[in-house]
């Protein structure tokens, strides 16, 4: 069974999608031991009470710099003998120790097709707008391993949906994580625990059996 982390800074609204999926038995061989959030006062943490999972505060004031931060939370992660790391809405970039510290064990879920509307300054309502504003016909998320690039590491899972007329930011925002993201995350963090997520290069494998994963990784 591997334990999963989750690092938010909000709502939690991912969060509550994980937590639901792990409810009806979906995230297997996985279950979120923490959730972390940069954010003292993130309704997400009363998620996560509400489930009966520990929650921690990391603020980023708290810290000289965002290395800091950044080896604090590596040694917080490492005595919870977490196995994977979720950014769920987690809006403080962290450096790269972190990935050092996880390699290919980090996922991010990013509200826009990768490598669209993607990179430093694209986060919540931002990404949206610049989807609007460029006129796409379809939007939608991004399931990735996380590397030292922001927006930049390789994709496990996407999934599409229309850009309608009408859409504002905040109605298309709402879409994408209904139709999106609280679909392809879960199915990414299942996926990971039960080893059938093999990356090469940039491209991510999705092997039919565990064992396949095992024996690659031997």
């Amino acid at each position: 069974m591997k334990n999963i982390a989750v690092l938010v800074s909000g709502g939690g609204t991912n969060l509550q999608a994980l937590i639901d999926a792990q409810g009806r038995g979906e995230l297997i061989n996985g279950r979120i031991t923490a959730v972390i959030s940069s954010t003292p006062s993130a309704y997400a943490l009363e998620r996560a009470k509400a489930a009966g999972i520990p929650g921690y505060v990391a603020a980023r004031k708290d810290y000289p710099s965002s290395q800091a931060m950044t080896a604090a939370l590596v040694d917080k992660l490492k005595g919870l003998d977490i196995d994977l790391v979720v950014l769920a809405g987690f809006m403080v970039i962290l450096t790269g120790e972190m990935v050092r510290a996880f390699p290919n064990a980090i996922l991010n879920v990013h509200p826009a097709l990768i490598p669209s509307f993607a990179g430093p300054g694209c986060y919540g309502l931002h990404v949206h707008e610049k989807a609007l504003e460029y006129g796409v016909k379809l939007s939608g998320a991004t399931v990735h391993f996380v590397s030292e690039e922001c927006d930049g590491g390789p994709i496990v899972s996407q999934k599409a949906v229309e850009v309608l007329p009408d859409d504002t930011p905040e109605v298309l925002q709402r879409r994408i994580m209904e139709q999106c993201e609280w679909q392809l995350l879960p199915q990414a963090v299942s996926l990971f625990c039960q080893d059938r997520l093999k990356v090469e290069g940039r491209t991510v494998r999705v092997l039919e059996h565990p064992e396949c994963g095992r024996r690659n990784a031997e």
